[in-house]
């Protein structure tokens, strides 16, 4: 099978395609003939050597995927030959930027038959950060108002649409013209260009002054001082991305008993991430959660979709088909 293939740490061009063994599954495994491979910026960072997690290698990247069961070993009885479904196996090495892709039984997921492959390949990382962020760290509630920083990119997408299919009052900002129609699109009911320099006093006017309980913060590096500035009493900042350093003022939690809260999806438990993919795929089936995919590229064209990840125009999910 074709594979994207990294002998060494370092610039996108050690992305490099070639021929590899097919996988064969053992006890409690299932081998996905993919169709479209989902890019992250965690896999960029692990590929250019920078990351704290460094997989052996020669590595191929990739954790989300969608498209059928090829085979299963011993002990899976929940899939057949030709189901579809979408692969989330963070935390295995075996990657989807590939023809076919190994994975414990457990990282599959049914998807329904009026999902994409390509949205499929969308859920893994962004949708169980999005899902983790908002209930598993912020424990965000009905009638609560959020506001989505990067709304209109992979993991802002599926946050805005299970934070409305929950109950809350959605903001977003985004920081182009296509950007802003994208959030809207995921269902923001109010949105904010990132250039707009009068953006802190229209969010605080869109919150009648309040302020919003909760902000899900793609890259803190750039906002977090003013995050706290925006918040409602008890209200709680999520990180889920950051570039570097920022500095901020500590009294703005002080006054309102507000929370910044750090995730990463390395530390999500096994029975955590069954619950979240039960209510992804739940959200699937009844058309709440529905990904856009922004870009699709070939395989082949990996290096290229490492760099356009960090392009600026962060409007749906980039997709490898495979």
């Amino acid at each position: 099978m074709r594979a994207i293939v990294v002998d060494a740490f370092g610039d996108p061009d050690v992305l490099q395609l070639k021929d590899i063994p097919d996988p064969v599954p053992g006890a409690g495994q299932v081998v996905v003939r993919l169709h479209a491979a989902g890019v992250n910026p965690v896999e960029a960072y692990i590929r250019s050597g920078a990351y704290y997690r460094k997989p052996p290698l020669p590595w191929t990247p990739g954790f989300d995927g969608a498209g059928t069961v090829e085979s299963a070993g011993s002990g899976v009885t929940e899939f057949r030959t030709g189901d579809r479904v979408y692969v989330a196996s963070l935390g295995s090495w075996n990657g989807t930027y590939a023809e076919r892709v190994l994975c414990d039984a457990a990282h599959v997921h049914p998807l329904p038959e009026d999902v994409s492959f390509a949205q499929g390949a969308s859920l893994g990382v962004p949708a169980t950060t999005a899902h983790r962020a908002l209930f598993g760290r912020a424990q965000a509630k009905r009638d609560e108002t959020v506001l989505v920083h990067g709304a209109s990119g992979a993991v802002g997408v599926p946050c805005v649409q299970l934070a409305r299919a929950a109950g809350l009052t959605v903001l977003g900002t985004a920081g182009s013209d296509r950007g802003l129609e994208v959030a809207k699109e995921a269902g923001c009911q109010h949105v904010f260009s990132h250039k707009d320099p009068g953006r802190a006093d229209a969010i605080r006017a869109a919150t009648g002054g309040r302020g919003v309980d909760v902000i899900v913060e793609m890259l803190a590096s750039a906002n977090l001082d003013l995050d706290l500035t925006l918040l409602a009493p008890r209200g709680r900042v999520v990180i889920v991305g950051s570039r570097g350093r920022i500095e901020i003022d500590p009294r703005f939690t002080m006054a309102k008993d507000a929370a910044i809260l750090g995730m990463a999806l390395w530390n999500v438990p096994p029975e955590e991430s069954t619950r979240i993919h039960a209510d992804l795929v739940q959200a699937l089936r009844a058309g709440t959660l529905r990904p856009i995919v922004g870009r699709e590229m070939p395989l082949a064209a990996a290096a290229a979709a490492h760099l356009a990840l960090f392009d600026g125009h962060a409007e749906g999910k980039l997709i490898l088909a495979t």
